[in-house]
């Protein structure tokens, strides 16, 4: 099932998406209540799915604005950092690594966790502002989201999964040289608009989150192409790291890491620029398109 927030008549809402995502039906035409946006019911699908079946001719998707799934997140998106290999490799080998002293312990042992200001996140088709004055390191990072569903904490690896209410696609933007100057990486994470997300969530039922195919262009140049399973600790690890001492509430956003070619690894280092327009694209969950203003 595929779900988006929208904004429509002046009010955002939630809304189903047919199939070839032409389509939306209003959840609160659907469930007879107001359904602001996806972060307001995420604890709750599971339990509505049965009743979220298209009624009636809907409304076209070019009618309403979509906006990010979960547009302001109660609490910081939680994100993990060097969770793939060869990523990993390629981000210490750029100097900009304070987590790593050298090659020899690029890869983590446990997972990196840090966090993203709520504020930051902004829509499918929303300008990337870049930073005047602040960063000349712009960086993109395209990876796996996931949404909290049923909240709790000591989550089990064995339960994690039924955690998920559902996947989304998340651009991690960075700004390089402020996470180099800082050594921890909130600031230089959290820049305004720096957390691209969207354009849909797709509940967890129909996602098979350790075969997707995760790829990121810049204009028409591919720079990313992998597979999450080759993900280091996949998605029941940081489900089970981040809830053994956190609560974990419905509505949390967690983004998985990101492969390697991201603009750090080249070199030179193939930094954004104004102009510039960012693709990310992960099976079954459609395209996330940011320029940079």
């Amino acid at each position: 099932m595929k779900l988006a927030t929208v904004t429509h008549e002046g009010r955002t809402k939630a809304v189903l998406v047919s199939a070839d995502s032409k389509t939306v039906w209003p959840l609160e035409a659907l469930l007879g209540r107001p359904v602001p946006d996806l972060g307001s019911i995420a604890g709750e699908l599971d339990g509505l799915k049965a009743k979220l079946k298209p009624s009636g001719a809907g409304l076209p998707i070019a009618s309403v604005k979509i906006e990010a799934p979960i547009p302001r997140p109660a609490r910081n998106v939680m994100c993990v950092g060097k969770n793939y290999h060869e990523h990993a490799k390629e981000f210490t080998a750029s100097g900009f690594d304070s987590s790593a002293a050298s090659a020899a312990d690029a890869i983590p042992t446990a997972p990196i966790i840090f966090t993203k200001a709520p504020e930051c996140v902004i829509a499918d088709g929303a300008d990337i502002r870049y930073p005047e004055g602040v960063s000349d390191s712009v960086d993109y990072e395209a990876e796996l989201g996931l949404v909290i569903g049923r909240g709790g904490r000591g989550i089990s690896k064995a339960d994690a999964y039924a955690h998920v209410a559902g996947y989304t696609i998340i651009n991690d933007v960075t700004a390089r040289d402020l996470q180099g100057k800082h050594k921890q990486w909130f600031l230089g994470k959290s820049l305004d608009t720096f957390c691209p997300m969207g354009p849909f969530l797709v509940t967890a039922d129909a996602v098979e989150p350790e075969n997707l195919t995760v790829k990121c262009w810049v204009n028409d140049e591919l720079r990313q192409d992998a597979n999450t399973r080759d993900l280091i600790f996949d998605i029941p690890t940081l489900i089970a790291t981040i809830s053994a001492g956190i609560t974990l509430r419905p509505g949390d956003v967690i983004a998985t890491g990101t492969p390697v070619g991201v603009g750090i690894g080249f070199k030179p280092p193939k930094f954004l620029k104004r102009g510039d327009k960012v693709t990310i694209e992960i099976t079954g969950l459609g395209r996330l398109s940011n320029k940079v203003a």
